[in-house]
Order: structure tokens, then sequence, then C-alpha cells
């Protein structure tokens, strides 16, 4: 047994070199397979099996029940067995014991086998299909295996076939078995009947991706390609542009003496193609796209939502040049612009703007400014009708003419352009934000089909609905598959549709208790200074002043001072009048900026006056405090 596991086990490792922990994985669930088929056991019983890769070397354990009498070998064991494996058991008690099988070597070998190989399709298929997502959207080389009618097989790396339909082979080229060829990988896919993956040589990225493996400057960023039009097999045209001032991104992709692109065309079968420089000015990119073809002249006109048409006029004899054969030149320059473009002569443009000064109302002035060029123009009109040929001063005079009308018709389809957007601006502001926040298919009231089509013309929000309906609801009639009723439906759902209210509950807040507090002022003590000026001179008995501190126990109610001596003659009352004169003097002067103290912003000032009474005959001391500039008699 040990021999012939170990030789299947060495085979499948050494041919398919998968990993180790796959490997294993397929031998244990496959070795646990043929125990159970070999033995007859049931799914609900537990198996294990332990493999020694060193010994190449199988066992296999099952779950048995603990009994005294044995009546199925697959599922009991005698407890005097079971004590072997496990001393502590118990009759009921469930063990594991080795239950490998006599002949399991050859069974286990054969079973093993097919149920690895299974496990290892299935490992190189995620293998394949990891390596090749990673491809998508690449080049990738391959050998022909087989062709038919509809289409051809590619053998790719990690032994991973790739199919070509028809539709995706350059139209001109055949292939042969054992061909190695080029080709793109469009789309990778993991089905259940196998890998998928779909080669294509007519996709227009794999033109893209010859570029950047051809053109250094593409590959490293400094040249852009902007755009890619294609027909394979025919022609191609490519748009690029330079990231870095001084570079021809033309030059560059063409090479010197065009050794770069001729490696690309004739990987393409000798598909032509057209480098051209890519211009923000959609005039002048649109000229430029018509190549090889010369133009006189480009007419935009921004038609509404993503409808837009530019009139380019050629010369006569670039007439057929720009159209192309079967229109291929003038398709493939619509496909890069994404522009409708319309091309006329310069004949044919004459005439349209003819029939349009006479037409248009808008254009009256402009008509009678070009009154005399009009007649002008329609004479050499029909001098060319009868087969006559314009000299170059005729033909001149024409292109001027359509030059100054298509572009003043190009001037007023531009302010009515911008004033219809400034109207749809001004809308889109009118309907509510969440609106455009709400995808079309959320809207619960409009049905799934009606969701789909309104979502593939463009409307993806509930608000682009709403917009469009309020700018043209007849637009809402043009949608392929809906009809006046399904018309009525949605603007039904716009109509009544409401946004649901979000109700919270109310939050109880609690009134604190209003509590009053009292501010008190706090009394500054600050001394009460006396200034006498050097020409008054000190009197020799000088009244009874109060301390600071008495007078800040006076601070809270008018008090009046007990009279001073009655026996004091009037000559030293006099005297304490100039002093108290003197001293309010002086805190005048203080206030009014004149030398003494600065006066402290903020702070109370105190005083005194000393006044005498005739009635009574007494002297009394009065205190005073100032407060901002009102003084208050305590």
């Amino acid at each position: 047994m040990k021999s012939e596991f170990a030789l299947a086990f060495n085979e499948i490792l050494e041919d398919k070199g998968l990993p180790r922990d796959v490997i294993m994985g397929a031998i244990n669930s496959a070795m646990v397979s043929a125990y159970r088929k070999s033995v007859g056991a049931s799914t609900a019983q537990e198996v294990r099996v332990d493999i020694d890769l060193d010994k190449g070397s199988v066992a296999v354990y099952a779950e048995k029940e603990v009994t005294d009498e044995i009546f199925d070998q697959r599922t009991e064991v005698l407890l005097e067995d079971a004590r072997k494996v496990d001393p502590n058991c118990q009759l009921g008690d469930l063990v594991m014991m080795e239950s490998t099988p006599d002949n399991f070597g050859r069974i286990a070998a054969q079973t093993a086998r097919q149920a690895i190989q299974q496990k290892i399709r299935d490992a190189e298929r995620a293998q394949q299909y990891e390596f090749f997502k990673k491809q998508e959207g690449e080049i990738v080389s391959g050998i022909v295996q087989a062709v038919n009618s509809r289409q051809a097989t590619i053998g790719l790396d990690l032994k991973a076939e790739g199919s070509m339909q028809r539709k995706d082979m350059i139209p001109s080229e055949r292939f042969r078995i054992h061909d190695r060829i080029r080709s793109y990988v469009a789309e990778v896919k993991d089905l259940p009947k196998g890998l998928q993956i779909v080669l294509s040589r007519a996709h227009r990225n794999f033109l893209r991706r010859l570029l950047e493996n051809e053109v250094p400057e593409i590959y490293h960023g400094i040249v852009e390609i902007r755009s890619i039009a294609r027909e394979p097999g025919q022609r191609a045209k490519v748009a690029v542009s330079a990231t870095q001032q001084g570079i021809d991104p033309v030059g560059a992709c063409v090479g010197q003496r065009g050794v770069r692109i001729q490696a690309i065309v004739r990987e393409l079968h000798d598909e032509k193609i057209d480098v051209i420089e890519w211009n923000p000015d959609a005039a002048i990119y649109i000229s430029k796209a018509i190549s090889p073809a010369r133009v006189s002249g480009v007419y935009l006109n921004h038609g509404k939502g993503d409808d837009k048409t530019a009139m380019v006029v050629v010369p006569e004899d670039q007439l057929s040049l720009a159209i192309g054969r079967e229109g291929q030149n003038a398709r493939l320059a619509a496909k890069l612009t994404g522009w409708r473009i319309d091309i006329m002569s310069v004949s044919e443009a004459a005439s349209k703007a003819l029939a349009q000064l006479r037409k248009d109302p808008s254009l009256a002035k402009l008509a009678a400014e070009e009154a005399d060029t009009m007649a002008r123009v329609e004479a050499l009109l029909q001098q060319k009708d009868e087969g006559r040929v314009l000299n170059l001063d005729d033909s001149n005079l024409i292109a001027r003419f359509v030059d100054r009308v298509e572009k003043r018709g190009e001037a007023d389809r531009k302010v009515e352009e911008d004033a219809r957007q400034a109207e749809i601006r001004k809308m889109r502001e009118s309907i509510d934000p969440r609106a455009f926040q709400l995808s079309i298919f959320d809207v619960p009231t409009l049905k799934e089909h009606l969701q789909v089509l309104l979502q593939s013309a463009g409307m993806d929000t509930f608000g682009d609905l709403v917009l469009r309906v309020k700018l043209d609801s007849d637009s809402i009639l043009a949608i392929d598959g809906i009809g006046p009723k399904s018309h009525e439906e949605i603007l039904e759902v716009v109509r009544s549709y409401q946004f649901p209210v979000i109700e919270t509950e109310p939050v109880e807040v609690e009134t604190p208790e209003v509590v009053t507090v009292v501010e008190v002022e706090p009394v500054v003590e600050e001394p009460v200074e006396i200034v006498v000026p050097e020409t008054v001179e000190e009197p020799e008995t000088v009244a009874e002043v109060l301390e600071p501190e008495e007078i800040e126990e006076t601070a809270t109610a008018e008090k009046t001072v007990e009279p001073v001596a009655e026996d004091k003659s009037f000559e030293e009352l006099f005297q304490m009048d100039t002093l108290r004169r003197t001293s309010e003097t002086s805190e005048e002067e203080d206030e009014n900026g004149l030398p003494g103290d600065k006066k402290k912003k903020g702070k109370k000032r105190k005083g005194y006056t000393v006044e005498y009474d005739p009635d009574r005959d007494a002297t009394y001391v009065k205190h005073k405090h100032r407060n901002d500039d009102d003084w208050g008699e305590w």
C-alpha cells in the first residue's frame, strides 16, 4: 500500500506542480471518500485520515461506540479494545479507533487518484482565472489551434484556451493552424462549463495597446491618447496630445520616416491610420479630424442634451475626400470627436445661408446689411449651376459670405443655449435636493419596467425625472417603450410623490430654577489724598479730618458728623473752607489732565465738606463719595 500510494502522490506532485496545501486537502478528502465507499460507512460517522508523506503511509480513524458486545464492526468497539486507546473510557462513550481496511491500499490509490485529479483540475482552473483576469485589457500571444467559419481557438499560457469570434477578427486576415498571433483580452468569464477567455483583434483598444508598445512616449505618459475611432482592416483615426511642452505628439507616434506607425500597420494587415493632434477647441479639433481633407470653416450647434451638431464647409474639390469612401472619413471623424458632422460644399452652404436670411426673422437686420452681397452670391451660384467655372475671388467671396452668416447664427444659438442652461439651473434649484440623491430604482410607486426605461434614457435619479417633466413633459413620450398610459402614470408619480417625514420625539427640557444673584460692588479702599498748591500757605490750624478707616465705616449710609468745637473763631473756619476748595481744585485739575496724580478709571473718589449752619450756630464736616460724574452725599 505504501509503494502504490507513494508512487501516485509523487507523480501528481511532480507533474502538476501545485501548492502543497492544495494537494494535501485533495488527498484527505479523497481518502475519506475512499474509506466510506469501501466499508459502506455512514456520512454521519466521523472519519479522520492521517497521512505520512515521508513514509507514504495512510491511517484511517473512525469514531465508534464502546459496547460489551459487537453487532457492527464499522460503528462499535469492545470496552477492552477501546481502553487500549483511552484508559478512562466507559460503556457508551465514543472513541476514535484505527479502522484501516486490509485491502484499502489498491482501492485508496485508485479513488485518491481520481479525486485528486478533479481537485487539480479545479485548482488549475482557478489559477488560470486569476492569471487571465489580471490580463484583461492587455495583449497576449498565442498559437492557433483550430479554425472554423465561426471562430478560432487560440492556445495560451497555463494550458488555457481563448476563443475569437469572426466579428472580432480583422476581415482581411486568415488564420492557419500553428500560426502565432497577438490579440486583445476583451473579457474573462468563469462559467460552470469552464473558463471562457474572449479575444479580439478588431477592438479599438487593441490599437491603443499596440501604440503603447511601439511608442515609448505613450507608455511613459509623455503623450496621451485622447480618442480612437476604428474600422478594422480599413482605416483608423487616433487623437493624441502632449502632457509636456515642446513635445510633438503626432511626430512621436509616427516616428522617424514613419517606422513606428508602419510596424502597427503591418500588424493590422495594412490598416490605414491617421494620427491627429487633439485640441480643446471643438471647431479646430473637428477640422483636424476631417483630414486629409482641407476645411473652409466649422460651425457648431449645441443642441439639447447630448445632441451636438457641427457643420463643416469644404471647397468643392475637397468634398469627396472629406466624406470618404461610403462616408467612412466622416463616420470616423464623428466617432473620434463625439459630434454629429454635416459636411457640405461652399456652394451648398451659400444656398442654405441665402434661404436662412430670407426666412429667419431674427436675421432681418443682417439680411439688410448683406443685401448687395446676397445678390452677388446668388448670381455666382447661378453661374456655377450653368457649368461656368468661378475664379478664386468669386469663390472667396462666397466663402466669406457663408462665414459671416453662419457665425451670426452660431452666436445667436449660443445665446439661446446659455438662456436655456440658466433656466435649467433655476428649475433644478426649485427641486428638493433629496430628489437627486434618490435612485430611480428606489421610487416605490414607479413600476419596475418604467424604471429601467427611464434609466436607459439618462434619468438615473428621481430628480432627473422631475427636472425632465418640468422642462418638457412630452419628451418622456419620445422614449421607446413609453406610451400615453405609461406617460400619465409617470406624471402622476411625479405629482404625488412625497418624501418621508422623519418624526422625532419631543424632548422635555427641564426649566432651571431662576436664582437671583445680587452683585455687590466691592468698595475699593483708597486713601484720600489732599493736594495743597505751593502758593497756598499752610494754615496754622486745620480742621479735623477723618482718617481713611473712619471714612470706610461711613460707606453704607449717610452720617452726620458731630459738630466740631464751637469755640473756633470765624477766621479758623474760613481757613478750613479754603483748604476744602483747594482740595477740590486739585481733583478737577487731575480730571482735566493737568499736573497731579493720574486718574484711575473705574475707581471711586472720596472727599469731604465743611459747612456752617448759622441757624444752629454750628459747624459740620460731611463726607462725599464720587461715582462716575455724579457726587452722592453719604
